[in-house]
């Protein structure tokens, strides 16, 4: 079968970045703490927006903050604030900005209890993807009562911008739950792909 004919998620469309992420992103088991926080900033930095925004918007991420680099972005100032204010390549919003830093400390946090952020965030789901079975894009939920545990949880824990709908919508980023669409290609090979436990 082509590219072309290959059957995909509705919500990628046909934009070249957003099918990209699809094909070899979205829905993969993730299981490194910096990829995970790398996802938790962005989703945050999403709130409000589309994804494909911050998609293209990415690589200027990854510059204004350091690659993600937790450590650096838990020691940042204001004289860092106000630069990452000034660089019209991200979303420069005060609120968003600040809970960046607030979450790379919190995250640091967890990881000093937990080992590592992975250990802490995959035991919500022992370690193992959640399978889902939806048939079509309008089936998938935008939250669920294990992503409104796991958002009451972060909260607690000092997290930002980590709402119910915001940690679903990282579950489905990282892997922790397997929303492609039965039909979609890349299912099977995500599910293959996460067959290893955390």
């Amino acid at each position: 079968m082509s590219e072309k004919n290959l059957k995909r998620c509705q919500w990628c469309g046909d934009d070249p970045l957003y099918v990209k992420y699809h094909d070899e992103e979205w829905g993969r088991p993730v299981f490194d703490d910096e990829t995970l926080f790398e996802f938790l900033i962005l989703e945050g930095f999403q709130a409000g927006l589309s994804w494909i925004t911050i998609l293209r918007k990415r690589e200027n991420f990854r510059r204004a903050f350091d690659q993600f680099d937790f450590h650096k972005i838990a020691r940042y100032n204001e004289d860092d604030f106000n630069r990452l204010m000034e660089n019209e390549g991200i979303i420069r919003n005060r609120l968003k900005i600040r809970a960046a830093v607030t979450n790379a400390q919190a995250f640091l946090r967890v990881r000093e209890e937990f080992g590592s952020f992975s250990k802490y965030i995959w035991g919500f789901v022992d370690g193992t993807p959640v399978v889902n079975h939806f048939k079509a894009m309008e089936e998938i939920p935008a939250s669920t009562p294990l992503s409104d545990k796991i958002s009451k949880d972060l909260k607690r824990r000092g997290f930002k911008f980590v709402g119910s709908t915001i940690v679903y919508a990282h579950m489905q980023a990282t892997g922790m739950v397997n929303d492609h669409v039965t039909g979609c290609f890349v299912r099977a090979e995500s599910l293959e792909h996460g067959a290893r436990r955390c």
